[in-house]
């Protein structure tokens, strides 16, 4: 499986809902492990900066990928996005290979 990075802005309806953030982010996650079951999570950051959460998963293929940016869309993010992430070790070896 590939490795994503998710980055997430949450819109301003969802933000201002600060006492609900831990069930909204439940929520989410419930509907994305439904939708999505073949996902393994791997991590999940609070992020101070432009973006809201960064969540480190592995999918199967970018079709599965665009389907949790389009969830976390679908439920309350203004912007999220799913990053191909290449473990290091493999970059160095596709760089030897140019």
């Amino acid at each position: 499986m590939a490795t994503y990075i998710l980055v997430t802005k949450l819109s301003p309806e969802v933000t201002s809902k600060l006492e609900q953030r831990e069930e909204i982010g439940k929520r989410w996650h419930e509907i994305v492990k439904s939708k999505c079951p073949e996902v393994k999570w791997l991590s999940h950051y609070a992020l101070l900066g432009p973006y809201d959460f960064l969540d480190i998963y592995e999918a199967p293929d970018e079709t599965v990928a665009a389907k949790v940016s389009l969830l976390t869309l679908a439920h309350g993010a203004m912007v999220a996005e799913s990053w191909t992430a290449i473990p290091y070790r493999r970059f160095l070896e596709l760089v030897k290979e140019l």
